[in-house]
């Protein structure tokens, strides 16, 4: 995810009148000061999906959120992703909230194993900048 991020909860639940919604992933990023709801989505990209996030960014905004933190953020992992309701929708209108393709498919081990080597050169070397061996 990257630095920061705070793992916080896995279908975290939201009661409200007594109905129940689900967010499938909360993290906290101690450096941006914020949250992070992601919602994962295995079809395309649906206005109901754009309202669902937005209801709740306005939870955590109003429940959850305090006033040092700064405003909650709203990513939507889909695999497909609808221009259009995108160009339409809050998403257009909305700076915190997102959608964003995924692959459905695994990288090759290959592409593991290239990913891996780089991420062990960028550590080596910043480990020979700062002469931690």
């Amino acid at each position: 995810m990257g630095k920061g991020f705070s793992f916080v909860s896995r279908q975290h639940r939201i009661s409200l009148e007594g109905e129940h919604f689900f967010i499938d992933l909360v993290f906290y990023n101690y450096i941006l000061k914020c949250f992070l709801l992601i919602d994962l989505k295995t079809g395309k990209l649906s206005h109901q999906d754009v309202g669902q996030m937005d209801m709740y960014v306005r939870i955590f905004e109003e429940k959850v959120r305090q006033e040092s933190d700064n405003p909650t953020i709203g990513l939507i992992l889909c695999a497909d992703k609808n221009k259009a309701v995108a160009k339409y929708s809050l998403l257009n209108d909305n700076k915190n909230i997102f959608a964003s393709k995924y692959k459905t498919y695994l990288p090759t081990e290959q592409q593991l194993q290239e990913e891996i080597a780089k991420e062990r050169a960028a550590i080596e070397m910043e480990n020979s900048l700062f002469g931690n061996a």
